[in-house]
C-alpha cells in the first residue's frame, strides 16, 4: 500500500524556473552575434523581422478568436512575435543598452507568465494529490474496519467454543459425583451427556 517517495532531481526543480531568462538570454545572444554580422543599421533586416514579427501576432490573434480558438497555439505565436521584435531591435541597434532594456523588459514578462502558469500546475497538482489522500484514507478505513469485523468474528467465534468446552467439562465433572441424575439435565433443554448416553446402553 505504501508507495515508493521518489526524491526529484535538483536540476528537474531549478530547469523550469530558469527556463524563460535562459529563452531571452538565447535570443539576445543570438540578436548580437547577427548585429556584428551585418545586421546592424541594415533596413532590409529590420523589415523582415518586423513583417515576421507582424506575422506572428496575426497568428496568434486568428488562433485566440472564436470558439474553437487554442489558447496555447495562440500564446506560442504571441511569443514568437515578441521573440522576433525583441531580436529585430536587438540585431538593428548598434550599443548594448537598448538591447539589455529590452532584454530586461522580455524577461519580466516572461517570468509574469510562467508565473501563471505556474500557479495553475500547481493548483491541480494540489488537486491531485488531495484527492489521492483521499482515496488512501477511504481504503485504510475500509480495511480497519474489515480487519475489526473480522477479529469480532474470531473473538466471537473463540468465545463460543471456550463456552462449549467449559460447559461440557462442568458436566462431564458433575456426571461424576456421586448421585447425580441425566434426566434432570435432559429436563432443562441441554444435551445429553455421551456418559448418560453409555450408561443408558449399559443399563447403569
Amino acid at each position: 500500500m505504501n508507495e515508493p517517495i521518489v526524491a526529484r532531481h535538483w536540476l528537474a526543480i531549478v530547469a523550469p524556473k530558469a527556463a524563460p531568462a535562459l529563452a531571452t538570454t538565447t535570443v539576445l545572444a543570438l540578436a548580437r552575434i547577427w548585429n556584428g554580422n551585418g545586421a546592424e543599421h541594415s533596413v532590409g533586416n529590420a523589415v523582415l523581422m518586423t513583417t515576421l514579427s507582424l506575422g506572428a501576432a496575426a497568428a496568434g490573434a486568428c488562433a485566440s478568436v472564436g470558439r474553437a480558438g487554442d489558447s496555447v497555439i495562440a500564446g506560442t505565436a504571441f511569443a514568437a512575435s515578441g521573440a522576433l521584435a525583441f531580436a529585430g531591435v536587438a540585431g538593428y541597434a548598434d550599443g548594448m543598452s537598448l538591447p539589455l532594456l529590452l532584454w530586461s523588459v522580455a524577461t519580466a514578462g516572461a517570468y509574469g507568465l510562467a508565473a501563471r502558469y505556474w500557479r495553475r500546475d500547481r493548483r491541480d497538482t494540489l488537486t491531485y494529490e488531495r484527492h489521492v489522500s483521499e482515496r488512501r484514507e477511504e481504503r485504510a478505513h475500509i480495511e480497519r474496519v474489515e480487519t475489526l469485523r473480522a477479529t469480532t468474528q474470531i473473538e466471537v467465534a473463540r468465545t463460543g467454543a471456550a463456552y462449549a468446552e467449559q460447559l461440557a467439562a462442568a458436566l462431564t465433572a458433575r456426571a461424576a459425583l456421586p448421585g447425580f441424575d441425566p434426566k434432570s439435565i435432559e429436563s432443562t433443554g441441554l444435551p445429553a451427556l455421551p456418559g448418560a448416553e453409555i450408561s443408558k446402553e449399559r443399563g447403569w
